[in-house]
């Protein structure tokens, strides 16, 4: 049966001596981490929680956040993790629409939990737990979790039961709840692991925010063999390094703009990175200038995941990462790939179309919401919304988003196309290209770039340079933007729709 309920305990019992996670300086044996998340799922237990009822996080990384998302699923309920990143609005929604009874939560986000509405407080009632202090209406979660049994409960617990849901990070329109069963979660954990060459001798590192999806994709198979987890607070590049070479990382999960600052990083140092293994990108493509550079001083190492919450993915191997180094890779094992046009017929190989799949990791639906699933989902296959195009070998190389795509009097433009080229400039840390209002084409280019150090170019040499290098006068862009950093969301992701917002609002018109 794949139910992970009793996953941590399995550990416990048959490799209780050796390390199991390690956060801020602190390491726990499997026997001590499945002692603390015992006791958390009896506190839970004791608060009234049963199989089924949904549980929130609105925490950062931490000890506490890893203990209640294995506490939670062994007593059969469902795991919801939310970013402390969230406002009281957002918060709300959330806590609304997954119909929480109990939340964790932090210091930080206490003025959120204030302004929400009395019926989300009758929702939770007592059932809120203060992880870093004390506050009225709150319990303390160390005190709570100290004074709990640490034996394991007696709860059995179905595959199909749901372990989690995810909410979606919103940079494409509303959040939607995406829903992953114990099998789903067991999915990714047999499926990743071979992946990624882990074993249970593997020290698998995380320096970014674990509320979001992509970090399953490292998190489950360490789980699952019984590896170290080292968790970091935040990402910070320096520290990122610093912790690589003292806890001797072998595999590494992380988002483009966290692979771009190690290596811009002063810090950076190829023998300090010498014990990785596995570097894995995801969340966003990694333009080839910095993928070419990763590979060059850690070769044999990278490894890049194209996926979806919604549950599909193609790995591109470290094997086949020069040579295939502009694509994203397969599908894996029991994962199935087509390209299709806009009446949902495959198209010929190398030509470009829509990138929909199936696999056993597909989500069991949207929260609440049968008829965006029923979009999201067609005869198992799951749409999504991107472009893309496979070589005669079956590699898939993305083109871009469809909704991130350009219209430029009737022409296709897409960003990613210009983002790789203003990538290769000198002073270009970070770029990201989108569409604006144009009285004569419609929609024309724009680009946004951070800069390897204030001053290192101008706007106007920067519009220059690129327009200079497209292969076509559609893809010149209108303008460079400098800006110190980009909006990203709690995954890392750069936020393209608060970056373009400005000037389709002041048209008066919806992005």
């Amino acid at each position: 049966m794949l139910s992970l309920a009793g996953l941590v305990d399995h550990h416990a019992r048959y490799r209780g001596d050796l390390p199991a996670v390690t956060v801020e300086g602190e390491t726990l044996t499997w026997r001590e981490f499945a002692e603390r998340v015992n006791r958390v799922a009896n506190l839970l237990l004791a608060c009234g929680i049963a199989p089924g009822d949904k549980v929130a996080t609105v925490l950062g990384n931490g000890r506490e956040l890893l203990e209640i998302y294995w506490a939670v699923p062994t007593i059969g309920a469902v795991l919801v993790p939310l970013s402390p990143l969230l406002n009281a609005p957002g918060l709300s929604s959330l806590l609304r629409d997954s119909g929480a009874r109990a939340v964790f939560t932090q210091c930080s986000m206490l003025r959120e939990f204030e302004a929400l509405d009395a019926g989300i407080a009758a929702q939770l009632g007592s059932r809120r737990f203060l992880v870093d202090g004390e506050a009225a209406g709150f319990t303390a979660y160390a005190a709570a979790v100290d004074s709990a049994p640490a034996d394991s409960p007696a709860v059995r617990v179905p595959q199909e039961a749901l372990f989690n849901i995810m909410y979606t990070s919103g940079t494409t329109g509303a959040p939607k709840g995406i829903q992953h069963t114990h099998a789903t979660r067991a999915i990714y954990a047999l499926t990743m692991a071979p992946a990624w060459r882990m074993t249970p001798e593997s020290v698998v590192m995380h320096a970014g925010a674990i509320v979001f999806n992509g970090a399953f994709v490292t998190l489950m198979p360490a789980f699952y063999l019984g590896a170290r987890y080292v968790l970091l607070k935040a990402f910070d590049p320096e520290v990122a390094i610093e912790a690589i070479a003292r806890e001797k990382v072998t595999h590494t999960m992380l988002v483009p703009a966290q692979i771009i600052a190690i290596l811009a990083s002063p810090a950076f140092d190829v023998a300090k990175l010498a014990s990785l293994e596995m570097i894995l990108s995801l969340g966003a493509p990694l333009l080839q200038e910095h993928k070419d550079r990763l590979n060059a001083l850690l070769p044999g190492r990278f490894h890049e995941l194209y996926g979806l919450t919604e549950g599909f993915v193609t790995i591109l191997d470290k094997r086949d990462a020069v040579r295939k180094s502009g694509s994203v890779g397969v599908p894996p094992v029991f994962c199935e790939l087509r390209i299709v046009d806009d009446a949902g017929r495959e198209v010929p190989t190398g030509e470009v179309g829509e990138i929909v799949g199936r696999a056993p990791l597909l989500m069991s639906g949207y929260a609440g919401r049968d008829d965006l699933t029923a979009q999201a989902v067609r005869e198992g296959w799951l749409q999504t919304g991107d472009l893309g195009r496979v070589d005669e070998e079956g590699f898939l190389y993305l083109v871009d988003r469809k909704k991130d795509m350009i219209d430029s009097g009737g022409v296709k433009v897409y960003p990613k196309d210009i983002e790789e080229i203003a990538a290769r400039h000198p002073a270009v840390l970070d770029v990201a290209v989108f569409g604006v209002p144009d009285a004569k084409w419609g929609e024309t280019p724009v680009a946004a770039v951070t800069l390897v150090h204030p001053g290192a170019a101008t706007a106007l040499e920067l519009r220059n340079w690129i327009n200079e290098r497209v292969s076509a006068r559609y893809q010149r862009v209108l303008e460079v933007v400098i800006h110190a950093e980009f909006p990203r969301n709690a995954a890392g992701k750069t936020l393209k729709r608060d970056l373009r917002a400005p000037y389709w609002k002041a048209l008066g018109r919806a992005i």
